[in-house]
């Protein structure tokens, strides 16, 4: 006789653990691969569209969710799909140094979707099977932790390793030092052909025309200055360091496109749009001035090797204008890229500011990171293979054959459909986040983008402190709080300044949209109010959808409910990238406070049962 398996083991040694790894795969697929993505050249409409979609999973949870309750044991959905998480990050990690990495690696990112909804499922079933009633309430708070200790791994410390070695790898630091003087003449602008460079046989390294540049307070012609910035740009174009946006003309349209579509980008962009020109007084514009890089050899074939430009330090009224990010090849090699430089038109004193252009291995850096993921989830799927318990109840649910499943599932489906007031019900889950569904696709690049084009300019490794850790951190204080609130007051008492709470604080992205402030403590505290107060109004949202799932099938309702959860954090997540590069980041913030609007609606029509969350006696 074999040995028979105990059915009970410590919950300290498998539920920390086990919703840890349900957290992982989840954040980096929502949140990691929008920076990720960012860091790799990809446009904020392209990486909002297609991330977003990477919501589809968990939008039809719901479908698949009864065939891990009917097919097999939950225990083993578990483990398979630790092992399929472990292969879909091995995945992403391999193809991210290839061509097309962009195409290979979402289909990673849908094995990745796809296997961790599924886990998902067996996780939170296996949970209310392997422990008691009490020991379901006592861990809950235990779970939930782990969950956002998770998030933190993901959000902030894997971005902050892949930021560390971006900076690490790479060619030697380029750096400008920018002097502005006000007893000089500024200087015309010299054509890229003519510039020198000191050309060595050293080892593969950027060279600059100069790293001092002297730059007169004077100002200059409109018309010049215009002509300037339209030569550099297309200077830049032609030799193939980034390419042009796509105009109409440029794509071949359909007929939805062309008499739906773009009429309607033309109309946001000409009516709200941010138009990118130099200021001007008159005639007359403050001064530009132009540097010139290139690499000193040409690099192996099919390299590419990725510059990067940001302010560093000192005043902030000097700012790159054109060429922050250049792609340098075996091709383009011995041809300078221009960096465009432009003072504030109020700027009239002696100063200075300095630039760095990194070079780092940023397809190196982001594999190294998946695959430091890819060993945790090979760990995970090891250690839960011998650690779950094996609970007496965790067994196939498949009954009767000669009763149809799809009738069961279909009767499931429309007793939610029937309840009561379902339109509103349904209004409130898919517009509670409106806002908060397009801002979170746009933040992170945002913080990443530089300052010429309107963002805040953080490195990787800033980016996952501030919004991985601080923001994090701040999210789950605002979780703890509201529950207990929630616990004292009932839910119907707190709804109102809960969805204040998560749509006010987005007025610190509109300032930080308008300020562009560079301190990394300044831009830590508006992401930790804005995080704070939607950990504190998400509480309501998830209570709410408790709330509604109560009946027969409360377990198949309330997957159901998450699913519109999801779809509502799709359907807005897919234009938010779009939208904001027709009007810019200032109007896109604006745009996302005028979207909280719909939330508040749903509120005021939304019947809560005024006893509904308040603690029993």
């Amino acid at each position: 006789m074999s040995k028979a398996k105990p059915e009970k083991r410590n919950p300290w040694f498998w539920v920390p653990s086990l919703y840890y790894a349900e957290g992982i795969p989840y954040v980096v697929v929502m949140a990691v691969s929008v920076i990720m993505y960012k860091r790799l050249g990809i446009s904020n409409t392209d990486i909002a569209l297609y991330t977003s979609w990477l919501y589809l999973p968990w939008v039809i949870k719901p479908l698949w969710s009864p065939f891990v309750d009917i097919i097999g044991k939950k225990r083993n959905w578990i483990v398979l799909m630790q092992l399929l998480i472990g292969g879909g990050l091995a995945g992403v990690a391999l193809t991210l140094p290839l061509p097309n990495f962009f195409q290979y690696s979402l289909a990673f990112l849908w094995l990745l979707a796809f296997s961790s909804a599924t886990h998902d499922i067996a996780a939170d079933g296996f949970y209310m099977l392997g422990l008691s009633k009490h020991s379901q309430a006592w861990f809950v708070g235990i779970r939930s932790t782990f969950y956002r200790l998770s998030m933190i791994t993901g959000q902030g410390l894997l971005v902050i390793l892949a930021g560390l070695i971006e900076s690490s790898s790479g060619l030697p630091a380029v750096n400008f030092n920018v002097e502005t003087k006000t007893d000089i003449e500024y200087e015309q602008f010299i054509h890229p052909d003519s510039v020198n460079f000191n050309i060595s046989n050293s080892d593969l390294k950027f060279i600059t025309s100069s790293s001092s540049i002297l730059v007169s307070t004077q100002k200059r012609n409109v018309s010049e200055a215009d002509s300037v910035l339209k030569f550099v740009s297309e200077w830049n174009i032609s030799n193939g360091y980034y390419q042009a946006l796509k105009t109409e003309t440029d794509i071949d349209t359909s007929w939805i496109k062309k008499n739906l579509v773009l009429p309607v980008e033309s109309f946001i962009r000409n009516n709200f749009g941010e138009e990118i020109s130099i200021e001007q007084d008159g005639n007359l514009t403050s001064n530009i001035a132009a540097a010139y890089v290139r690499l000193n050899t040409k690099p192996p074939a099919e390299e590419k090797i990725v510059l990067n430009l940001s302010f560093n330090s000192g005043d902030e009224s000097i700012s790159i204008i054109e060429g922050t990010r250049f792609e340098f090849n075996s091709h383009n090699w011995n041809k300078p890229g221009i960096v465009l430089f432009k003072l504030h038109p109020n700027l009239n004193k002696g100063t200075t500011a300095s630039f760095e252009g990194l070079s780092g291995n940023i397809p190196l850096a982001w594999s190294f990171t998946f695959f430091v993921l890819t060993g945790l989830f090979i760990a995970f799927f090891i250690y839960h293979k011998f650690v779950l318990p094996y609970p007496a109840a965790d067994v196939s649910v498949r009954k009767d054959e000669s009763n149809p499943i799809l009738k069961e599932f279909g009767k499931t489906f429309s007793a939610f459909f029937k309840k009561k007031n379902i339109g509103i019900i349904l209004g409130f889950i898919l517009l509670y986040r409106l806002a908060e569904s397009q801002l979170v696709k746009i933040a992170a690049p945002f913080l990443l983008d530089s300052k010429d084009i309107g963002g805040i300019a953080l490195t990787t490794s800033e980016i996952g402190l501030v919004y991985g850790t601080v923001g994090v951190a701040c999210l789950t204080i605002g979780g703890i709080v509201g529950g207990i609130v929630i616990a004292k007051h009932g839910l119907k008492f707190w709804l109102w300044p809960m969805i204040i709470a998560i749509n006010l604080p987005d007025l610190v992205y509109v300032f930080l949209a308008y300020t562009q402030t560079s301190g990394l403590w300044m831009v830590s505290l508006m992401v930790g109010i804005e995080q704070l107060g939607y950990g504190f109004g998400f509480t309501a949202y998830m209570l709410f959808l408790i709330y509604i799932s109560d009946g027969e099938y409360k377990t198949s309702h309330y997957a159901i409910a998450t699913g519109f959860m999801a779809l509502g954090m799709m359907i807005p997540g897919m234009w938010s990238g779009w939208l904001q590069e027709l009007i810019g980041y200032q109007n896109f913030f604006i745009w996302i406070c005028i979207a909280t609007i719909p939330g508040f609606i749903m509120a005021k029509l939304v019947k809560i049962d005024p006893e509904f969350g308040k603690k029993s006696e």
